[in-house]
């Protein structure tokens, strides 16, 4: 067959699909933004789309995301409309619609199966649009209304969707109950055999400090630091960490920039902002034990989670990080924030220890109870890779399921 594949950031959800099925002799084609010439990546024929430049317009702000996707849209439509003229018929479409580029690929080719990845649908009620009030800046009826708006990229795709696909439960309940019928719940899949536990792992630290299995080591990974993964609860509770556990080196991961929510006020960052407001309270000689490694390649990133004595996650009601399935494929010890994505995964004291997203205490005292309590990090380690081997795991589980949901958008053609 042939397939398509749009992401504008390719392969991102697809790096495991789209090999294989390359792979298995179906001729795959990714239509992104991401490369500036054609190329070929694990027999995946890339091809880029560029973005037009455009004078500036004044908007209302609420349309500002939807004029991107827009733009977006309208340049996958050109170089769609490109590739057809050159003969190129896709069987199947497989498309992230997030950024819009899919948004007209049905006028182009009407007999292609299209197929989304459905990452999030934006909700306002109190769990998702109130949940930190800290940074709620506007009277929630006015919020509604803009996320009412920045559904409409969503409800364009629905009418010519066959199907769709989302990574957990969480995700997928919260599209509308006319969409939801039609969505897969599949994950894109976790490496096990990569993400292991190793007890003879050790760790460079910023080219200077080794630290092994035998060091008590505390981790927290985002993305990007920002209150949308906890950061700033995190940051508030270190002082007192750093009291309670004086043998501890606290590994914090993540860039500078904003992955979700609302930007930082202009010529900050919220790493800075939320370590400024507790770097009084923390000694030099305490401060010297907190490591900011920024992004780091991905063997480093699985060493630090092998190394790790206690791994915390913390995150709102919204997309949930590959980085704690990944840490619980390792084996990690895990506090994790009591939100409803992570319940998906973590039960209390069995995968893993919930406590309140903003109760910074009880956060220190279950991560302090866990440094202590050997018996139990093995417990909740082993159990936590296990459901990932179980459950989640990419060539047993999480493939074959990926392939299956293909087939049945083909309405059972064979993959």
């Amino acid at each position: 067959m042939k397939i398509l594949f749009i992401h504008q950031n390719f392969p991102g959800q697809y790096k495991h699909l789209a090999p294989l099925l390359a792979s298995r002799g179906h001729h795959c084609v990714a239509l992104t933004l991401k490369v500036d010439k054609p190329t070929t990546w694990n027999g995946v024929k890339v091809v880029p789309y560029t973005l037009p430049k455009r004078a500036g317009q004044n908007l209302h702000p609420w349309l500002v995301d939807l004029d991107t996707k827009v733009t977006r849209g309208h340049a996958c439509y050109r170089a769609a409309r490109t590739m057809k003229e050159n003969g190129y018929a896709p069987d199947l479409i497989l498309a992230h619609p997030g950024w819009g580029e899919s948004m007209f690929l049905r006028d182009v080719w009407p007999d292609a199966r299209l197929a989304i990845y459905c990452e999030l649908y934006h909700l306002a009620d109190e769990q998702h649009l109130d949940f930190d009030p800290e940074f709620v800046k506007s009277e929630r009826e006015i919020q509604a209304l803009r996320i009412r708006l920045k559904n409409i990229n969503n409800h364009l795709h629905f009418p010519f969707a066959d199907a769709g696909i989302s990574p957990t439960r969480f995700q997928a309940d919260t599209f509308p109950a006319d969409f939801r019928d039609k969505i897969t719940v599949s994950h894109d899949g976790i490496d096990t055999l990569s993400a292991c536990p190793k007890p003879d792992v050790r760790l460079t630290i910023e080219g200077q400090v080794d630290v092994t299995r035998d060091d008590e080591v505390i981790t927290f990974v985002n993305r990007n630091l920002e209150p949308y993964r906890g950061y700033h609860i995190f940051m508030r509770a270190l002082p007192r960490l750093l009291r309670e556990r004086p043998n501890a080196r606290i590994l914090i991961v993540g860039g500078d920039e904003v992955s979700y929510g609302a930007s930082p006020p202009k010529g900050q960052t919220w790493k800075q902002i939320f370590l400024d407001e507790v770097r009084d309270q923390i000694p030099d000689a305490d401060m010297a034990r907190v490591h900011f490694l920024g992004r780091i390649p991905y063997d480093q990133f699985l060493r630090l989670l092998q190394v790790s004595r206690v791994h915390v996650y913390l995150t709102y009601p919204f997309v949930l990080s590959w980085s704690l399935m990944e840490s619980m494929s390792c084996g990690a010890a895990i506090v994790a924030s009591d939100t409803t994505p992570v319940r998906e995964v973590i039960r209390h004291d069995e995968t893993g220890r919930l406590v309140g997203f903003f109760d910074g205490e009880a956060l220190v005292d279950e991560v302090c109870a866990l440094l202590e309590d050997e018996a139990a990090r093995r417990r909740l380690g082993a159990a936590a890779r296990d459901l990932m081997r179980e459950n989640y795991d990419l060539q047993t589980i999480c493939l074959p399921r990926q392939l299956d949901w293909i087939s049945s958008v083909l309405d059972g053609a064979k993959v």
